[in-house]
């Protein structure tokens, strides 16, 4: 590509970002230097804040459902990375000394990354995955440890599945559930991880 080509391109660009950026129909947002950062169609943001409320709403419900089974629950702080070679050990992590056997990425148990709330201007705790960790008393010194995921459709991405195959083999949780909606309106249905991906997985 030719230079003129390329600035040509740039001042497309420049001059979409602008019309975005005075459109009545786009949401601007600025980093903090006070420099252009993005711009989202309103419709579709509106979109975005109604499936996180939902989705915000249908976790509660699962909250209290597992309450509910005599569980104790509470949302979950970690996470997984999954592209972390396990021969190198760093501070807070939990260091991983089965991974790479059966073709998973090596990993680490990881705190979540912490957010920026622009309304408290501080950064508060990320969303780890999976969403809770739930604990059962089965008898003296036995307990159910169980992480749960919420998901609506009850369909996980290829990493969230690494990832729940990586807590598995390390023993972080005895189980892994996946909390979906039932047709039945109200109805909470749980899959178990292993038995639904656990052959793929070698995780059985």
């Amino acid at each position: 590509m030719s230079k003129d080509n390329i600035d040509k391109a740039h001042k497309e660009k420049i001059m979409e970002m602008i019309k975005k950026a005075g459109s009545e129909e786009y949401e601007t947002s600025w980093n903090k230097m006070g420099t252009y950062s993005t711009s989202k169609k309103k419709s579709n943001v509106k979109k975005g804040s109604n499936a996180r409320a939902q989705g915000a709403r249908f976790e509660l419900k699962v909250r209290k459902d597992l309450e509910e089974k005599g569980r104790v629950v509470d949302k979950w702080s970690n996470n997984v990375d999954l592209d972390n070679d396990s021969s190198k050990d760093t501070q807070g992590g939990h260091k991983n000394l089965q991974a790479g056997d059966s073709g998973e990425p090596r990993g680490k148990l990881i705190i979540a990354k912490r957010k920026y709330n622009p309304f408290s201007k501080a950064l508060t705790i990320g969303t780890g995955f999976p969403d809770f960790i739930s604990i059962k008393y089965i008898h003296e010194g036995v307990y159910s440890v169980i992480g749960v995921e919420v998901k609506m459709n009850g369909t996980l991405s290829k990493i969230e599945k690494q990832k729940c195959a990586w807590y598995l083999k390390n023993n972080i949780f005895s189980a892994i559930w996946i909390a979906k909606k039932g047709v039945k309106r109200g109805l909470i249905l749980y899959d178990d991880f292993s038995e639904k991906y656990g052959e793929k997985y070698n995780k059985t």
